[in-house]
């Protein structure tokens, strides 16, 4: 830390608006993921009026004296390693940010400037809306309308929603329809990168299926194919090498056991891990880089849900290096100024602003 360490003098909890350009339909497991919602941040003052803020989850309720409120900044992180103690967790992301202005830096050179400020950012937002509404489905013409008009905000990358027959279609016809969007989507964008997302919604017979009838889509990564099943993961690796062997196996999202991940991973069948970026932390993505690396593992934070995840998951992956491509997340969080960072023909170069690069939201 530098000379100057101050303490935090006060916490503040904002609720802020954050908006999809529309209304985000179901993925293979849940229903409706709505049009944006709220966003909980917390805003961390000093005694030296320097503030930090950033995204929280499950912050707790009532005094914050102690925990956090009276505690030098140095007490509460660490620039080598992130947060000191687990309890603080949820105060992550804030804390990083307060760091980053304490030391003058951007969080991605606190991390350590591993990778590159210019970040390649993939369109997260292209789920089901083909099967809504119930009593007139749109078919899948408004996924690709939905496509054009994220390509419009700058996505160059679509990952495309996989899964429609393990809840919501008869399972043959859930089946087809995912594999007449696949096409239909690479037809339509021939030089995009296309991922596909399952949500666990296929068995390994269905999604060998499914890689058959897409093997020459040239699809840059299956996401969470099935739940997770080592044996299951190696065979899927064996198939895709056979037929399409650049596309990567990517896993870890829901409810991950990364113990269980790293193993398979060190044996070459899983290509990608993608824990959480706010529910995992930037700081335990810190602490497992090295090893991913050493693996020979991708990074990719997982950020769907709220747009400013996406910053702090290109922050990580130009900090920490190893991360090829970032989640994005379509829409605008209502006080936030994001134009520091500039979006366009598929990247997000970042601002060399101290921490996120994001002024204190309007509230």
């Amino acid at each position: 830390m530098p000379t100057s360490d101050p303490t935090i003098a006060r916490v503040d909890l904002v609720d802020l608006p954050t908006r999809y350009p529309r209304t985000v339909g179901r993925n293979a497991r849940l229903s409706s993921h709505g049009s944006g919602g709220t966003s909980r941040v917390a805003i961390l003052r000093t005694d030296t009026a320097r503030t930090g803020w950033g995204l929280v989850e499950q912050a707790p309720a009532g005094d914050w004296d102690g925990l956090v409120v009276g505690r030098a900044v140095s007490e509460l992180i660490d620039p080598e390693s992130g947060i000191r103690e687990d309890a603080l967790g949820f105060l992550d992301v804030p804390l990083h940010d307060l760091l980053g202005q304490v030391l003058d830096q951007p969080v991605h050179a606190v991390l350590g400037s591993r990778g590159e400020t210019t970040v390649e950012v993939y369109d997260g937002a292209i789920y089901f809306d083909d099967l809504d509404p119930d009593d007139d489905p749109r078919g899948g013409a408004v996924l690709l309308d939905q496509c054009r008009a994220d390509a419009a905000l700058g996505y160059r990358a679509f990952k495309l929603k996989i899964g429609r027959g393990h809840r919501w279609l008869d399972r043959a016809a859930g089946d087809r329809r995912d594999i007449e969007i696949t096409r239909a989507v690479r037809d339509a964008f021939p030089t995009a990168k296309i991922l596909v997302d399952a949500n666990d919604g296929y068995d390994l017979d269905g999604i060998r299926r499914y890689l058959e009838a897409v093997a020459d889509v040239g699809l840059y990564w299956v996401e969470e194919p099935f739940t997770d099943d080592a044996d299951d993961l190696a065979e899927l690796r064996a198939q895709l090498d056979a037929i399409s062997p650049a596309t990567l196996i990517a896993e870890g999202e829901t409810d991950p056991d990364v113990a269980s991940l790293l193993p398979i991973a060190g044996r070459g069948h899983l290509d990608v891990l993608l824990m959480d970026v706010m529910s995992f932390g930037l700081s335990p993505w810190r602490r497992i880089l090295p090893t991913l690396v050493q693996l020979g593992v991708s990074a990719s934070p997982h950020a769907w849900g709220r747009p400013l995840k996406t910053i702090y998951a290109a922050h990580l992956a130009a900090g920490l290096g190893n991360v090829a491509i970032v989640e994005g997340v379509p829409g605008v969080t209502d006080g936030v100024d994001t134009s520091a960072h500039v979006f366009a023909d598929g990247r997000m170069t970042l601002s060399e602003r101290p921490g996120f690069g994001l002024p204190v939201p309007r509230t």
